[in-house]
Order: C-alpha cells, then sequence, then structure tokens
C-alpha cells in the first residue's frame, strides 16, 4: 500500500503562487478538493495525517458510506495517489502544509510569522510545492 505521509516536514508554498497572503478556498455547491482539504485540516489541527485528508476528499466526494472506508481505503491507497504538494492549497491558495512527527497536518498561511518560523526551521526537512506551470 502507497502512501502519502511526511514526516517533520514543511511543505512550503509552491514558487509560482499568485497570492502572497493565505487565502480560503471558495464555497461552491459542490464542494472542490481545496475546499475540502482546507475544512477538514482547519477542523483537526494536527489531528489527520495526508492519507486521513486525502482520502478523506475522496470519499466525500464519492459519497463512500463509512462503513466501506476501510476497504475502500485499501483499493484507493492500492496505487499511488498525489500527495500534499501537489495540493491546491499550497500552489493557489498560499498555504503551507507542516506535518509534525506522527505525520499529522497543520496549516500555516504564508507570510504569517507562523509560517515564516517553519520555513526557516532547520530542523525540519524542507519541501516546495509543486509548481502549476512548467519553469
Amino acid at each position: 500500500m502507497s502512501t502519502t505521509n511526511y514526516y517533520n516536514t514543511f511543505i512550503q508554498v509552491a514558487p509560482d503562487c499568485p497570492t502572497n497572503i493565505p487565502e480560503v478556498p471558495p464555497v461552491t455547491a459542490t464542494p472542490t478538493v481545496a475546499a475540502l482539504q482546507h475544512r477538514l485540516i482547519m477542523e483537526r489541527p494536527y489531528g489527520l495525517t495526508s492519507d486521513d485528508i486525502i482520502f478523506g476528499v475522496a470519499a466525500i466526494r464519492a459519497d463512500i458510506p463509512v462503513c466501506d472506508h476501510e476497504a475502500e481505503r485499501a483499493r484507493f491507497f492500492s496505487k499511488g495517489q498525489p500527495c500534499m504538494r501537489a495540493s491546491v492549497l499550497s500552489k493557489r491558495y498560499g498555504w503551507g502544509t507542516h506535518h509534525d512527527a506522527q505525520g499529522r497536518v497543520a496549516l500555516y498561511g504564508v507570510g504569517t510569522p507562523e509560517y515564516e518560523r517553519l520555513a526557516a526551521d532547520p530542523h525540519i526537512t524542507q519541501k516546495l510545492a509543486m509548481r502549476s506551470s512548467r519553469a
């Protein structure tokens, strides 16, 4: 089974992120992946791993019943899935993701003191979100 989890890592916003302040993804009639990811993480900072978030969004969008989550999660991760470096939260909306030692995730807005502290911490693995366009 593959995983998208990072440990003791800070994923900074993409170099081509169009905003220098964090933006909340718009809420629409059919919630976007970005809006769902943002909601799940903000409701439970350091409460979910990347795998929990990515599968949770897929389960919500596919309307998978809770009783089927265990089997569907195993099937979902039987093939590779995009990690949080590919999240639109970090590519478009200005949110860095901190993954603690247990792989649990919290969001930090670009330009905030907390974001800057994490981005400068030499004891945390630093990654950049994937660019939206080719360099």
